[in-house]
């Protein structure tokens, strides 16, 4: 496996007025890991997400793509990124299929007629095809987002509580298509609170607490069942 680091971040920082909500957060990610990123609400961790995403500008330090500053020079390393947000990005008054054919000719992908077909049976939303996305339950919605998410085979995933709203087959599938993304060839960002699930996917952990990471390390270095009391413990000390 590659060892170059594809995602890195030096000394990032945003600031919502008097608010720091990402303080300083350095690390790198080689291609093929996975990083699981816990901590409690308002730790900063969706807006840490939407930095490594360029849906955020920093107010200092910077994000790397295979070396390329985001949100700097060629736009090009946005084709590289799937960012699974809060925010769905769907379309209400669009089907599911027209929806994905969207974003599929933003990407300029030629192949829609079956990759879409394929994105909505993986997140099992075949027999949903032609119906509208306002009509679609948050659980079906959640799934089309993630379809979306995935269409343009991105090699940089960032995901942002994708368990929301999720019934436990969909949860299942959800599962099932992480771990296919940890191919050897992608990097992904799994923001959770789901700590088991976290875990168990992860090939390094963090833990945000007040924009900070607290603990970075890889999954070798942590305990699986004293976790959650580590988790609780390090949240706690924190400044």
């Amino acid at each position: 496996m590659n060892l170059t680091p594809v995602l890195e971040t030096r000394d990032l920082v945003k600031d919502f007025g008097p608010l720091r909500a990402v303080d300083g957060v350095s690390f790198s990610l080689a291609a093929g890991r996975l990083l699981s990123i816990f901590g409690p609400n308002g730790a900063g961790k969706t807006s840490l997400l939407r930095l490594l995403g360029g849906l955020l500008h920093p107010t200092s330090g910077a994000v790397r793509i295979q070396g390329e500053r985001v949100g700097r020079g060629d736009p090009e390393w946005r084709r590289r990124v799937g960012v699974l947000s809060h925010k769905s990005f769907l379309y209400g008054h669009l089907t599911a299929s027209e929806n994905l054919e969207f974003f599929g000719r933003l990407y300029g992908l030629q192949d829609l007629r079956t990759r879409v077909p394929e994105r909505l049976a993986r997140v099992g939303l075949d027999r949903w095809a032609e119906a509208r996305a306002r009509d679609l339950s948050r659980g079906m919605r959640q799934r089309l987002a993630l379809a979306r998410t995935l269409l343009h085979d991105p090699s940089i995933v960032l995901l942002d509580e994708p368990w929301t709203g999720l019934d436990p087959h969909a949860a299942v599938l959800l599962r099932e298509i992480l771990e296919a993304l940890k191919d050897g060839q992608r990097t992904v960002v799994l923001v959770t609170h789901n700590l088991s699930q976290g875990l168990e996917l992860a090939d390094h952990v963090a833990i945000q607490v007040q924009g900070r990471i607290a603990f970075f390390g890889s999954r070798g270095e942590v305990d699986a069942n004293g976790f959650e009391k580590f988790y609780r413990e390090t949240v706690e000390r924190a400044p």
